[in-house]
C-alpha cells in the first residue's frame, strides 16, 4: 500500500507470515540487524580494562571489550584458527588477553593475535593478518553501539537524527544526561513473540486504555489512544494529582537537574530503529534494548537509570521501577497473545490499522524496504 492511498480509516498491516517465517527473519537478520547501528551494552558495564560482554547481533556473536587505553572495541566472537567461539561466557573480565579454549590462540584487548602454540616456528605467518574481525563502534548516551556492515551508515544520520526527529530538538535528550546516570535496576524479559510485534506495540497507544490502567492514571491522555511519539516534540503530561512517575502516582526521586522546565512532569517515548526504546521522565530514564533470537522469540533488556547519588544512597526505587515493569509485562503478554495468531489462516492477509496507528505503516514500509521487498 502506498503512502498516497492511506487516506481511509483502516489500512493494511504486514501479512502474518512476516512474523513467523524463518526466511523473512533470516533476511531481517542479514539486512537489518547486521547492517544497522545496534545498541549492544551499557558502557558502565565495561568499567575496567579487560571487562567484556558478548551479545547476539543478527546471526553473529559480538565480543565488546574495554581496552587498557580505556577505549571500547568490538570484534566477531570467532577465533581465526578454526572458528571456535572465543568467549563462551556472556560477560566477565580478563587480565590482558582472550585465549581460545580450543587451541589456545591468544588475542590482546585490541584484537591482535599475540600468541599460539608453535607460532614462532611458522616464520611465514604474519600474525597481523590473523587478528579478530573488527566491528565498528560508537559510544553515545552511555551505551556502546556496534555496526557489522562493511561500510556502516552514518551514526549521526541513522541514530542521532532519529532522536532529534522525535523530540524536535537535538539538545533535548542531552538534558537527561544518560551517560551520567547509573543503573538502579535491570530486568531481562524473554518474550515469545516476534520483534516487530514489540516495536509496533511500543509505538502505539490504542491499547493503553485496555491493558495499562496504572499508566493511564499517571498519563491520562494515553487513554485517548494516541501515543506520545505520534507527535513530534510532544511529551505526555502527568495527571494533576500525580506527584511522580510511579505505580501509585506518589512522589518519585530527585529530578535530573539539567532537565528543562518544559520537560518537567512529562513523559517522552522514542523509538530508535531497529531495537531501542527510550523513555524519559524528569527523575529517571527507562532504556530498552531488544535482541531478536528467532521469529517468535525476543530477549528484551530494560534498565532504569537514576542520578548516581540516588543509587549510591540505596534509595527505594520500588514504586518507580514497578510502574514500567508492569507496563512491560502487560505489553509483552499482549504480544505473546498475538504471536500464535500470526500463523492462522485468519491473519494470512494481515490485519488493519486505525487512524491512531497509521504511523505504524511507515515502520512496515521501512521493514519491507530494508529486506528488499
Amino acid at each position: 500500500m502506498t503512502t498516497s492511498s492511506r487516506t481511509q480509516s483502516l489500512i493494511a498491516t504486514l501479512p502474518g507470515t512476516y512474523y513467523t517465517s524463518p526466511e523473512v527473519f533470516a533476511r531481517e537478520q542479514e539486512h537489518i540487524f547486521e547492517t544497522s547501528w545496534f545498541c549492544a551494552v551499557r558502557s558502565a558495564d565495561l568499567a575496567a580494562p579487560g571487562a567484556f560482554r558478548t551479545v547476539t547481533v543478527g546471526r553473529e556473536s559480538v565480543l565488546v571489550a574495554r581496552g587498557r587505553d580505556q577505549g571500547v572495541r568490538a570484534f566477531l566472537n570467532v577465533c581465526r584458527h578454526r572458528g571456535a567461539r572465543l568467549c563462551t561466557e556472556e560477560s566477565g573480565t580478563v587480565r590482558r588477553a582472550f585465549q581460545c579454549p580450543y587451541h589456545a590462540w591468544t588475542y590482546n584487548l585490541q584484537g591482535e593475535l599475540i600468541a599460539a602454540p608453535n607460532l614462532t616456528s611458522m616464520a611465514d605467518v604474519d600474525r597481523r593478518d590473523y587478528g579478530l574481525g573488527r566491528v565498528q563502534v560508537r559510544e553515545w548516551l552511555g551505551y556502546v553501539w556496534v555496526n557489522l556492515a562493511e561500510r556502516p551508515g552514518s551514526f549521526e544520520e541513522e541514530v542521532m537524527a532519529a532522536v532529534t526527529a522525535r523530540l524536535g530538538d537535538g539538545e533535548a535528550i542531552a538534558r537527561y544526561d544518560l551517560a551520567g546516570l547509573e543503573t538502579g535496576k535491570r530486568i531481562s524479559y524473554d518474550v515469545r513473540a516476534n520483534w516487530k510485534l514489540i516495536v509496533e506495540n511500543f509505538m502505539e497507544c490504542y491499547h493503553c486504555a485496555t491493558i495499562h490502567p496504572e499508566l493511564t492514571e499517571v498519563l491520562p491522555e494515553f487513554a485517548d489512544g494516541f501515543a506520545a511519539q505520534f507527535y513530534v516534540g510532544h511529551g505526555a503530561a502527568f495527571a494533576k494529582e500525580a506527584e511522580g512517575f510511579t505505580v501509585d502516582g506518589s512522589a518519585g526521586l530527585e529530578r535530573i537537574p539539567t532537565v528543562a522546565a518544559e520537560q518537567d512532569r512529562r513523559y517522552y517515548a522514542i523509538t530508535v530503529r531497529p531495537q531501542v526504546f527510550v523513555n524519559l521522565v524528569p527523575d529517571h530514564v527507562i532504556f530498552h534494548r531488544m535482541y531478536p533470537l528467532a521469529p517468535d522469540r525476543t530477549l528484551v533488556e530494560c534498565e532504569w537509570l537514576y542520578l548516581p547519588e540516588v543509587v549510591a544512597q540505596g534509595r527505594d526505587l520500588t514504586r518507580s521501577v514497578e510502574l514500567f515493569d508492569r507496563v512491560n509485562r502487560q505489553d509483552f503478554d499482549a504480544c505473546e497473545r498475538c504471536q500464535p495468531a500470526m500463523s492462522s489462516r485468519g491473519y494470512a492477509g494481515g490485519g488493519v490499522l486505525v487512524p491512531s496507528e497509521h504511523h505504524l505503516a511507515e515502520f512496515h514500509d521501512w521493514v519491507r524496504g530494508r529486506i528488499g521487498e
